[in-house]
């Protein structure tokens, strides 16, 4: 079968392929998990396709989706494709004047929006954005009026109704170019404002059949859908790849819900950033230290074997027979227990967004749950480069996928070229030709370089290198990896650009600092007031200092401020993909850092 070339061509094709599968789609309602057919799918595609017809929605014109994963989210998608539109992907946890700007940055003329929450979102900003015409709510409520706004049971009624006009539907949906614009979506602005990301229908098509000559995908397996559809690593991979192989895509509750969903769903592929991992990796270790003193080593002697094992066996070096048994003693002891907390059939875990920590990489390995990172950004759709199952190097983020080329420019970025870059940014056209030379190279922004085997490690991002005063280099993102493996920390940024030294300010954990805190009869009800304890400031500074033995001098942080409240989206100092922005978590805790460098 011939790859597909555009969007629509990849549905129809998927649709008339796997139409005997039980379901395309999962999703869980009334505590049960319930499924969608894909014929089932592609009748509720076609109708919310003529519905966006019939109010005069045009190939070209943009419409926005504002919704957490969702099947409706799918509807609404692929109604604008096959309706030659393009969609406008937005994090659903933007608050209301970014939304707007999107919008109107976008020329929208219509939005599909979740529930209540993100209505009123949308209705808040409403005047500012006098091309939008249409409001199309998944989940309707009480209130919910005004000109153009209506249910998408209404908008897919009213194609029904409008059908036997549109005899030529599924023809002219696959006579779209395969340069046309799909989707726009907008930069998560780490730095200055969102920029719109002009995808075309081939970047995705490109990029998924790029991916599917790495990993091996198909009808046999079903993914766990957690990480944000705007976001475009779960766009391809976690949503066209699995459809296109007909993999079952099951929608997570939310995050706070994965780790049961996990266990309902069985999945064999997860898709997910670096925090989830930390976030289980800390759990495991927490809940060793909890236990007895037995307990204690028995994990430490079964990660001790397993690394062995995981080092031989990463090296494609014979594994003795005796370290052999004593693995298989310590994954029933003590790694079965984690593999059962993922459901207990992962083939493997991709991990994007941001580098994962080597030492989480290869605990995973160790214990039989294989993560395969990889890299890339939006204007890449998203995928340069992944592990090969087979060929996992921990600490990189694997070779460049068939069809694209990398290069490492003079000052260390890294340079991408293929059918996976970008049209251009929307509407801007000289950001474009900064960020695409004439020989289309994609400046990535990151800094990295090439192992002997080929294989991509990056380093760190060009904006966030920080230089001391004295002019020395330091690569920030690697060192606060290796502070949030310890149980005590949840999150670590490090400042010192221009300044004599780097100093840390560290996010405890502070449930865990309680816990050790009790032992010794030390309490305060206040979190300012517990964290404020000589104390617990001698704790935290052994405890980062010590997971930072082997930096050299001028990259060791010389002082540490602890923060009472982790990184939020919601106060703008995370991006929704989890990535801290730097400068406002600067800006956040000015006072803080300039008492570090008072004396």
């Amino acid at each position: 079968m011939n790859a597909p070339d555009t969007l629509t061509q990849l549905f129809f094709t998927a649709v008339d392929q796997f139409s005997t599968k039980a379901a395309a789609l999962r999703f869980k309602e009334g505590g049960e998990w319930k499924g969608i057919t894909h014929q089932e799918l592609a009748r509720r595609v076609q109708h919310a396709a003529i519905g966006l017809m019939e109010l005069g929605v045009e190939p070209g014109d943009r419409v926005a989706i504002l919704s957490e994963n969702r099947p409706e989210w799918v509807v609404a998608d692929f109604a604008c494709l096959t309706a030659r539109c393009a969609d406008v992907s937005i994090y659903p946890t933007l608050p209301a004047p970014q939304v707007a700007y999107l919008l109107q940055d976008s020329g929208a003329k219509a939005v599909f929006v979740e529930n209540a929450i993100q209505y009123e979102k949308v209705a808040a900003v409403r005047g500012e954005v006098p091309g939008l015409q249409y409001v199309i709510v998944f989940d309707v409520e009480e209130g919910m009026e005004g000109p153009g706004v209506m249910s998408l049971q209404e908008l897919m009624q009213r194609g029904a109704g409008a059908e036997e006009r549109y005899p030529n539907y599924r023809q002219d949906a696959l006579a779209v170019k395969r340069d046309d614009l799909a989707t726009l979506i907008y930069t998560s602005g780490t730095t200055g404002p969102p920029k719109g990301v002009m995808l075309s229908h081939y970047n995705f098509c490109s990029n998924v059949e790029a991916g599917l000559k790495v990993l091996t995908i198909g009808p046999d397996d079903s993914c766990l859908s957690l990480l944000p559809l705007s976001h475009s690593f779960e766009r391809m991979a976690g949503y066209y790849t699995m459809f296109h192989r007909g993999t079952t895509i099951n929608y997570a509750e939310s995050v706070e819900q994965v780790p049961v969903n996990l266990r309902e769903v069985k999945p064999t592929i997860v898709l997910s950033v670096p925090r989830l991992f930390e976030k289980i990796y800390a759990r495991v270790l927490e809940n060793a230290m909890a236990g007895s003193a037995l307990k204690r080593r028995i994990f430490f002697w079964a990660r001790r074997t397993a690394e062995q094992w995981a080092d031989l066996e990463l090296a494609k070096q014979p594994i003795p027979a005796a370290l052999k048994l004593k693995k298989k003693i310590a994954d029933k002891l003590v790694f079965s227990k984690l593999q059962a907390r993922t459901g207990g059939r992962i083939r493997f875990f991709a991990s994007g967004g941001a580098p994962l920590n080597p030492e989480i990489a290869k605990f995973f390995f160790a214990a039989g749950l294989v993560i395969v990172e990889g890299y890339g950004l939006s204007e890449t759709t998203p995928i340069i480069s992944v592990n090969p199952l087979d060929g996992v190097h921990i600490g990189t983020v694997g070779p460049p996928v068939p069809g694209v080329e990398v290069k490492i420019a003079e000052d260390g970025e890294i340079l991408a070229r293929g059918p996976n870059i970008m049209l251009g940014y929307f509407n801007k056209p000289e950001a474009t030709k900064e960020a695409i030379d004439a020989d289309g190279w994609f400046y990535t922004g990151d800094i990295g370089e090439f192992d002997p085997d080929g294989y991509i490690k990056i380093t760190d991002r060009k904006k966030d290198i920080i230089v001391t005063a004295g002019g020395k280099k330091v690569a920030p993102q690697p060192i606060e990896n290796m502070i949030k493996t310890n149980q005590f920390v949840l999150n670590a940024v490090m400042i010192g650009d221009k300044r004599k030294y780097p100093v840390l300010l560290v996010v405890p954990d502070v449930a865990a600092l309680r816990k050790w805190a009790a032992d010794r009869n030390m309490e305060a009800d206040d979190v300012a007031a517990f964290l404020a304890q000589p104390d617990v400031i001698a704790k935290m500074e052994r405890e980062v200092m010590g997971s930072l033995r082997d930096l050299a001098s001028f990259e060791m942080p010389k002082k540490i401020a602890l923060i009472e409240e982790d990184f939020s989206i919601e106060r703008g100092e995370l991006t929704p993909t989890l990535k801290v922005k730097r400068r406002a978590v600067e800006a956040a805790n000015k006072e803080k850092i300039e008492a570090l460098y008072a004396d």
